[in-house]
This record gives C-alpha cells, sequence and structure tokens, in this order.
C-alpha cells in the first residue's frame, strides 16, 4: 500500500508512514498531480496524456445548483480519464481540515465522483494527502473512508494497492 502526501518527505514521515503500514509513502513532487479546480481546467487536465492523478476534482467547483451537484466532474470527464489512463483521487486531508458544512458538502460530492467513476471503469485512488506528519492516516483509516464515500470493499481495497511504473500507475 503506498500513499501520497503533499509535503516534503523525510525520515520522520517515511517512518511514520510505516508505522501507519504503508510499505512506501510518496510526495506529491514524484507523481504527476493536478488538484481539482474549475470545469474548465479540469476538462484540460482530464485531456493530457502526462497527468497520472487528478487529485480531488470536487474541491474548487462552482456553487451547486438547485436541482443538481457540481461535483468536479461528469461522464465525459470518466471516460476522458478511461481513456488517457489517469486515476481520479480522494485525499482524506481535505474532509480532515474543513468546517463541518463544508465537510458535508465536500463528501456528497465525493460519493457523487465514485459513482461516476464507478459507471466509466476508472481507476481511483484513495490517500492521505497530508501537508504534514499529523494529518496522515493509517491504511485501515482509508479504508473505511473509502467506504464512507461509497466504495465498495473490493474498490476501497484496489484503491489503496496501486503500483507506479515508469510511465504510469497500475493496481497489483
Amino acid at each position: 500500500m503506498i500513499d501520497i502526501v503533499r509535503c516534503v518527505i523525510d525520515g520522520k514521515i517515511k517512518a511514520h508512514g510505516i508505522e501507519l503500514g504503508f510499505s512506501s509513502t510518496l510526495s506529491k513532487k514524484e507523481i504527476n498531480i493536478k488538484e481539482g479546480n474549475t470545469e474548465d481546467k479540469n476538462r484540460n487536465y482530464f485531456s493530457d496524456k502526462s497527468v497520472d492523478i487528478v487529485m480531488n476534482p470536487e474541491i474548487k467547483t462552482d456553487r451547486d445548483k438547485i436541482h443538481y451537484r457540481k461535483s468536479g466532474m461528469n461522464q465525459v470527464f470518466a471516460k476522458l480519464a478511461k481513456e488517457k489512463d489517469i486515476a481520479v483521487g480522494f485525499g482524506f486531508s481535505f474532509i480532515l481540515n474543513a468546517d463541518s458544512i463544508k465537510r458535508s458538502e465536500i463528501l456528497g460530492k465525493m460519493r457523487q465522483n465514485v459513482r461516476i467513476c464507478r459507471k466509466a471503469k476508472c481507476k481511483m485512488i484513495v490517500c492521505s494527502y497530508a501537508n504534514d506528519y499529523r494529518e496522515m492516516r493509517g491504511a485501515k483509516d482509508l479504508l473505511s473512508f473509502a467506504r464512507i464515500i461509497g466504495m465498495t470493499p473490493g474498490e476501497a481495497k484496489k484503491a489503496l494497492e496501486w503500483k507506479r511504473d515508469k510511465k504510469k500507475i497500475r493496481f497489483v
């Protein structure tokens, strides 16, 4: 199991990652990760073959409409992700640092994105995406988080068990 963090990795973070049950901890700089943004930027991220992971596409979306939720993804983006072999990432750090009302909105958007990814059969990754070692969470905690956002037990386990090849990310 591999965890992804946003901070610079030193000996303390590597040791903490091993304590939490991960085989290795990767920095954001080691993988081509794009963080979710507006719908136009998300479209560009999902169209770019060099991108490995689009992390939390729901974070900087517009306000929700009355009759539907704007989650930063749709079926077109999911099909592009499948074609270009791009994984959709769900980081726990955004949930951890959000206030109560924003947290529930983000969780709802994540649940919607999981359903969209499941329909298109694109890759999903769950990680702590921590700013420092105090925000890192264990592998079992991230499995529970994956279940909360709507993944099946098999999908949740697969979302944590992935390897990075020289060119792309693949699942074990």
